[in-house]
């Protein structure tokens, strides 16, 4: 029985150990490795992949990492696979199989049937003796000496292994496609990634939400604009150029600083040479200029046509940080 004192030594333990068998797997790289991501990369169909077990979860993810990064995947379960799901796989589709044996009943039925139909098979297994590998066309080597687990049962560090591979192949074939940042928010639209990646300005700016006053606007006029408006700043405008801006905190200041205001106007308080952004600019960069200058608006120009304010508080509620 595992005690209190010696619970993070397992943990360490069991760390150590897979990191090991993950460092070993850069030495069972070779021509195999080369052949098999271009076969992915040159294939006309889809990238199926399959096991069973625990590697038909490691084929999950890797299915959804390849998905995620240009290349058209779909997971098979192994055992569902010889009950109709074979009727999955297409001509030009390149199949994974995965099993750390590659000996298992369901593995033994499969192979066989897959390269009945012809499909190029890329094993990924821990033994590179077995009935897979023997009939596989390309073979990567995920062999572990052993597996975290006491009983040396529990498939742990020949899983993490398996994961690995996969990462590698989905890392080469993104580098190999040139995969952008902004070809990785295509596929991942949602969320406060895809927002990162994708919006712009211009989405998250309203039309009813313009604050404006002229140089000459009286103070009680500026006031009034910048509370109707709800975003802490209005933009001093003449000529249809923005020449400053006016911030609940420049109000602020002006009446600790005088007694009375009457005879003020914007262009008296007003910051001039504001921090300007333009309504194409990805939101992200809006806010490092936020950022850099400490501010929490920025006024939206283009092209010298004062487009509205972008605050903050905006970018907080969609979640981009």
């Amino acid at each position: 029985m595992i005690i209190k004192e010696n619970i993070l030594a397992s943990a360490k333990k069991t760390i150590l150990s897979e990191s090991e068998s993950i460092a070993k797997l850069a030495d069972f790289l070779d021509a195999n490795f080369t052949e098999a991501v271009q076969k992915i990369y040159n294939s006309k169909g889809r990238l199926v992949v399959t096991g069973i077990g625990k590697s038909a979860i490691i084929a999950q993810k890797m299915v959804a990492s390849f998905n995620s990064t240009g290349t058209p995947s779909l997971f098979l379960h192994a055992s569902e696979a010889i009950h109709g799901d074979l009727g999955m796989i297409q001509t030009d589709d390149v199949i994974i199989c995965i099993s750390k044996s590659g000996n298992s009943p369901e593995i033994k039925v499969l192979v066989p049937l897959l390269k009945r139909f012809g499909n190029s098979l890329i094993a990924i297994t821990g033994n590179m003796t077995s009935f897979l590998a023997k009939g596989s066309d390309i073979v990567l080597n995920t062999t572990v000496e052993s597996e975290s687990c006491p009983n040396n049962l529990a498939p742990t560090n020949s899983t993490t292994a398996q994961l690995v591979m996969g990462d590698a192949l989905v890392v080469c074939l993104m580098e190999m496609r040139d995969f952008k940042p902004e070809d990785f928010a295509v596929y991942h639209p949602g969320g406060a990634l895809g927002k990162r990646l994708l919006l712009r300005v211009k989405d998250m700016l309203e039309n009813s939400l313009k604050p404006i006053v002229s140089p000459e606007a009286s103070i009680k006029q500026v006031i009034f604009e910048i509370s109707e408006k709800r975003l802490g700043v209005t933009a001093v405008v003449e000529n249809d150029k923005v020449i400053g801006i006016i911030t609940d905190g420049d109000i602020r200041r002006m009446l600790n600083d005088r007694d009375t205001f009457t005879d003020l106007t914007a262009k008296d308080i007003m910051t001039k040479n504001p921090k300007m952004t333009s309504s194409e600019a990805m939101v992200v960069e809006a806010l490092n200029i936020m950022e850099d200058f400490s501010i929490t608006q920025l006024v939206v120009v283009d092209n010298g046509d004062y487009k509205g304010v972008l605050h903050l508080h905006d970018i907080l509620k969609e979640g981009i940080v």
